[in-house]
C-alpha cells in the first residue's frame, strides 16, 4: 500500500486546493453580483440636479442638466457588434448657471463623425461617470484628427476647459443632431467569476482522473 500513498496524498491535496479555488469564485461570485445590483440601483435612481462640489464618489449618480453644447468636442473610438464602428461624441456644455463640464452624448456612426454638430440646446438626463478604460497600452489622443481611445475625464475636461465633471447622457430632449445615446449601464463591467469557478472544478476533476490513472499504473505494475 505505501506506492500508493504519495500519488493519493498528492491528488487529494491537489484537488482540495483546486476545489477551494473553485468555491473561492463562486463567493466572489455572490460578492459581484450584489455589487452590480447596487450600481443598477443607483444607476435607476430618480436623477437630481448636478451638484455644487462633484467628486468621483458620486459615481453613476444621476443627473439632470439644461445647456448648450459650445461645437467643442471630443470623439473616442467606440463600436459594438450592433452599432458597428464609430466614435462618442464628448461636447463642452455649458450649464444655464455657466458651469462648463463634459457631456458624453452618445455614439456616432464612423460616416457622421464629421457631420456639422455646432451649439445645440439640450436638456439631458445622465449619470456622473469617471470611466475607467485608459490604461498603459491605450495610445495617446491624435490631436490632429480629434481621435481619443480611451474616456479620460482630466485629460478630457483640460484639452476642452471644463470641469472634470463627465455626464453620461441616457435622454436627450433637443436637437440631439443625430447623436445615439449610450446609457451607462452594467453590461459594461466584468463579471467573469463563474467561468472562472467552472474552470477550476475542471481542472480538480482533470487532477483526479490523473491521480486514479497514476495509481492503476502502479497497480499494473509487474514486479
Amino acid at each position: 500500500m505505501r506506492r500508493y500513498l504519495f500519488p493519493a496524498i498528492l491528488g487529494i491535496v491537489g484537488c482540495a486546493i483546486l476545489i477551494s479555488l473553485g468555491l473561492w469564485q463562486l463567493r466572489r461570485l455572490d460578492w459581484k453580483e450584489a455589487m452590480l445590483d447596487q450600481i443598477r440601483a443607483r444607476i435607476e435612481a430618480p436623477a437630481v440636479a448636478l451638484p455644487d462640489r462633484v467628486d468621483p464618489s458620486m459615481k453613476y449618480m444621476p443627473v439632470t442638466v439644461t445647456g448648450t453644447t459650445s461645437g467643442a468636442e471630443i470623439d473616442v473610438l467606440s463600436g459594438s457588434k450592433e452599432q458597428g464602428g464609430g466614435y462618442q461624441v464628448v461636447s463642452r456644455f455649458v450649464t444655464d448657471d455657466g458651469r462648463a463640464i463634459l457631456l458624453d452624448r452618445g455614439f456616432v456612426p464612423q460616416e457622421l463623425r464629421r457631420a456639422e454638430r455646432g451649439p445645440t440646446r439640450l436638456r439631458v438626463r445622465g449619470n456622473l461617470h469617471w470611466p475607467d478604460e485608459a490604461g498603459s497600452a491605450t495610445p495617446a489622443p491624435n490631436l490632429d484628427e480629434n481621435i481619443w481611445f480611451a474616456r479620460d475625464v482630466p485629460a478630457m475636461a483640460a484639452q476642452l476647459d471644463t470641469e472634470p465633471v463627465l455626464v453620461v447622457a441616457s435622454f436627450v430632449e433637443g436637437d440631439a443632431q443625430g447623436v445615439q445615446p449610450v446609457p451607462v449601464a452594467i453590461e459594461g463591467i466584468p463579471n467573469n467569476h463563474l467561468s472562472y469557478a467552472v474552470q477550476w472544478f475542471l481542472i480538480a476533476a482533470t487532477w483526479a482522473g490523473m491521480t486514479v490513472a497514476l495509481i492503476w499504473r502502479i497497480r499494473q505494475r509487474k514486479y
